[in-house]
């Protein structure tokens, strides 16, 4: 089979290109590297083809996705702290952008087209933990883009028949996650900070809680969400069912690295739940299975980013 991945050159998206190569597959990487890596796409097999091309460019789009059977969605302009400083943006490429993704796709005959959608749009629920049948409630322009999104896939179902799943992910993390970004996610962040014994900064009191989950369990759902066929037109949870705070976190990784560093507590960040806890019982009736738990996942980071 061959498969198409969006954002090939970011966290996620390199790492399911790894996993898809090593198990045989042909892979086509998209990705206009403004926030993928080159050197994520550096470490990947020669044969994977890359095409440099923005998901807001139809025609690119249209050429990505000839002799594709399966497109893993993975493009988007991320982070809940961006799409509040710049909505117009954040709507263009994840909104604008998956459109064309689901317009070439469905006229290329893909068998299916998988979309990384997100926690966010859950909003803060006090209901916990979160699964698939409440209520959306997105708070940032990120979350109203992935839940706009959604809405899109399930009707080219509806509408169209053509197969889409939507994957909401909870706080994926593990190597290749960019520290560097001012948008980085918290845990190559405050790696890094502890790295180089350096205070992490933390911002609220650090008693919100996430469920994090390591970066092959994700890898593992959108290969299963491509390849089976009864998950269509539908969402899901991708998480590990699984509470930890932000405190935790950091106590975890400083027993890891082995160093005693203070964190600086600053203000919320406007956008920001406080709570994120996930069922994952939906998905897990068609053979998800968490891979690799917390502690394990963090050690496996720590090591990649100390290497």
């Amino acid at each position: 089979m061959k498969y198409l991945v969006t954002g090939g050159a970011g966290f996620i998206g390199s790492n399911i290109a790894s996993k898809l190569a090593e198990q045989g597959e042909q892979v086509r990487i998209l990705d206009n590297f403004s926030s993928g890596n080159e050197a994520n796409v550096a470490m990947l097999p020669d044969d994977i083809e890359v095409i440099d091309g923005d998901i807001r460019d139809y025609w690119t789009v249209e050429k990505a996705v000839r002799e594709i059977d399966y497109v893993l969605h993975q493009a988007a302009l991320p982070s809940v702290p961006r799409s509040v400083e710049n909505p117009l943006t954040s709507n263009a490429v994840n909104i604008d952008g998956t459109l064309n993704m689901l317009e070439a796709a469905r006229n290329a005959s893909v068998k299916k087209l998988v979309m990384a959608s997100s926690s966010s749009v859950y909003g803060e629920s006090e209901e916990l933990p979160k699964h698939e049948g409440m209520v959306p409630s997105p708070l940032s322009p990120y979350a109203v883009s992935k839940l706009t999104c959604e809405f899109y896939l399930q009707v080219y179902w509806q509408l169209y028949g053509f197969a889409t799943v939507s994957l909401r992910y909870f706080n994926i993390f593990g190597p290749r996650q960019d520290p560097d970004s001012d948008y980085a996610a918290v845990v190559p962040r405050f790696i890094t900070a502890l790295l180089n014994k350096q205070a992490p900064t933390v911002f609220g009191d650090g008693e919100q809680s996430r469920d994090f989950t390591y970066i092959d369990n994700c890898v593992q759902a959108n290969i299963l969400a491509a390849t089976t066929d009864k998950m269509v037109g539908d969402q899901f949870n991708v998480a590990c069912g699984d509470q930890f705070t932000l405190n935790d976190l950091l106590d975890k990784l400083r027993g890891i690295i082995g160093v005693d560093v203070k964190a600086k507590y600053a203000p919320p960040r406007s956008g920001d739940i406080r709570h994120s806890f996930a069922t994952i019982d939906k998905i897990s009736k068609f053979g998800y299975k968490p891979e690799m738990g917390f502690e394990e996942g963090l050690r496996h980071t720590v090591e990649f980013f100390r290497g």
